[in-house]
Order: C-alpha cells, then structure tokens, then sequence
C-alpha cells in the first residue's frame, strides 16, 4: 500500500469518524430539548403564568422545536446513492472492492460535504437551543416576580 492510499485511507476513516461523533451529539441533543420541551409543558400548565412569561415561553418553545427540526434533518438518512451504503447496495459483490478503490478520493469529498452539513445543522439547533432556553429562564424570572 502506497503512502497516498494510506493517507487516503486514513483520511476516510477520519471524515467516518466526525460524522459518527455528529450523529452522537445529535442524539444527545434531541433527547436534551425533548426533555426540556416536556418539562417546560409541564411546568407551564401548574403555574399561572404572566403574559410577559406567556409570551417569552411561546418564543422560547418555538425555537426549541426549530432546534428539534434542525436536528432531525441532520441525522435523517441520505439515500441519494452518491456515497456509501446506497451505492455499494445496487452493485454487485465484484464491484464494491472497484468502486471503493476507484472513487476513495470522490467519496472522502461527498463525505465531507455531508460532515460539514451535519455540523451545521448542529451548530445552529445549538445556538437555537441556547436562545429558547435564555427565553424560557426570562419567561420563569418573569412568572416569578410577578411581571405585569
């Protein structure tokens, strides 16, 4: 094996391994705000709630449920069949060992880019998920003392 295809090889491996580690704080993610949107379900049905909270927590759910869409876009399966699984599924056991050979470099490009899309789907369901819950602690702040 020649230091290219090692190199190539290893740099599969590595763009596999950032998407793994995505798809994993995906995950956790999703499970975190589906927790706090059925807490705070929870929560806002037992206590009267000001309209300041009231409308703080309204904008505080929305963008938590927009994080929840960004997320599940991030991990939802690409079947295209450019890359990977797909692909190697329509051809026939002698050709998967060619096309991987063939198109290392082709496929370490397409798995990038959908690193990279997966990362910032995440980014920003993060930054969504840290502005709902700021507004959900402004809407308990408010409900606290008693804003009118």
């Amino acid at each position: 094996m020649s230091a290219t295809d090692r190199n190539l090889s290893a740099a599969h491996a590595e763009v596999k391994a950032e998407i793994a580690r995505t798809d994993t704080k995906t995950a956790l993610l999703l499970a975190f705000v589906g927790a706090l949107l059925a807490g705070t379900f929870t929560v806002a049905r037992e206590v009267p709630l000001t309209v300041p909270a009231i409308v703080m927590g309204c904008l505080g759910l929305v963008l938590l449920v927009g994080a929840a869409g960004l997320l599940l876009r991030s991990v939802r399966p690409n079947l295209s069949g450019r890359h990977g699984f797909p692909l190697w599924a329509t051809l026939a056991a002698e050709e998967i060992g060619d096309a991987v050979a063939r198109d290392l470099a082709a496929d370490i490009a397409g798995l990038s880019r959908l690193a990279v899309a997966k990362f910032t789907c995440l980014r920003r369901a993060v930054d969504l998920t840290l502005t709902g819950g700021a507004l959900l602690i402004l809407a308990a702040l408010l409900t606290a003392g008693g804003a009118a």
